[in-house]
């Protein structure tokens, strides 16, 4: 295929996708099932350019070393191979070495073992 072609191809997609160029990733806060949006050429049979989309929309990111360290040692394997999903997520949602301050959304906080705390306090009043 022709270079022309292929930056036609490329640009289509671009448009498309609503990024700023290839390689440049983007936060999709309206899209119902993905967090991040990227037109990609670095992966194997990605010369065309390709659309991935990445990222869960429900869960917060970078919001602690523990779960940053987490999502790489989950994702190792796939981090590796330019182009996937995860190696777009590690690089844009999950960089950085002090990480977001961004805390995780309500519905992820719960605090293990602590249901209902009033039930659980017992008060001892006059025991000889």
């Amino acid at each position: 295929m022709e270079r022309s072609k292929i930056r036609a191809a490329i640009a289509a997609k671009v448009k498309k996708a609503g990024v700023k160029g290839v390689n440049k990733p983007k936060l999709t806060p309206s899209h119902k099932t993905k967090k991040a949006i990227v037109v990609s050429t670095l992966g194997p049979g990605q010369e065309k350019g390709q659309i991935i989309r990445f990222g869960d929309p429900g869960m917060g990111h970078n919001y602690s070393p523990e779960a940053r360290k987490s999502f790489k040692s989950r994702h190792a394997k796939n981090i590796k191979r330019k182009g996937s999903a995860a190696y777009w997520a590690n690089r844009f949602l999950w960089s950085g070495k002090g990480g977001s301050t961004k805390r995780p959304p309500k519905s992820q906080k719960r605090v293990l073992g602590l249901k209902n705390a009033k039930a659980d306090i017992v008060i001892f009043v006059g025991c000889s």
